[in-house]
């Protein structure tokens, strides 16, 4: 997780670039924690498109008199990826979680199996109609 406050308007989540590993962000809750005004906090989420442009997209508004909480369902981003504070002084808290996937090993080959490890199908016995 992290906090955007009126100091801290930004905050940009990163994988190393030479990682070798498809990394999945999921963004969960975005909440106004204690301290915060009865004012709009607006959150953005910059990330890129499938054109790789930058593109930036409000996730939240919040105020602490009608909506100081909203649940985003794990809503999946693809790192790099900076959430902005673009409206309010917050302190608005962004909780979530990184999955790490490790990419398949390029060098498998159908050749690794042998034929005769696969098991023949089995022969099933023919189902019955129920006794009344």
């Amino acid at each position: 997780g992290c906090e955007l406050t009126a100091s801290t308007k930004s905050y940009t989540f990163q994988v190393d670039k030479e990682d070798d590993s498809d990394h999945i962000l999921a963004l969960s809750v975005v909440c106004l924690t204690d301290g915060a005004k009865d004012e709009c906090n607006v959150v953005e989420v910059i990330g890129r498109n499938h054109e790789n442009q930058e593109i930036a997209v409000p996730v939240a508004n919040l105020k602490l008199s009608c909506q100081p909480l909203l649940s985003l369902d794990n809503f999946k981003l693809q790192p790099p990826v900076t959430f902005r504070l673009t409206a309010g002084s917050g302190p608005v808290h962004l909780a979530g979680w990184h999955r790490i996937v490790p990419r398949e090993d390029a060098s498998f080959e159908d050749d690794d199996f042998d034929d005769d490890d696969l098991s023949e199908e089995e022969e099933l016995a023919p189902i019955m109609p129920a006794k009344k």
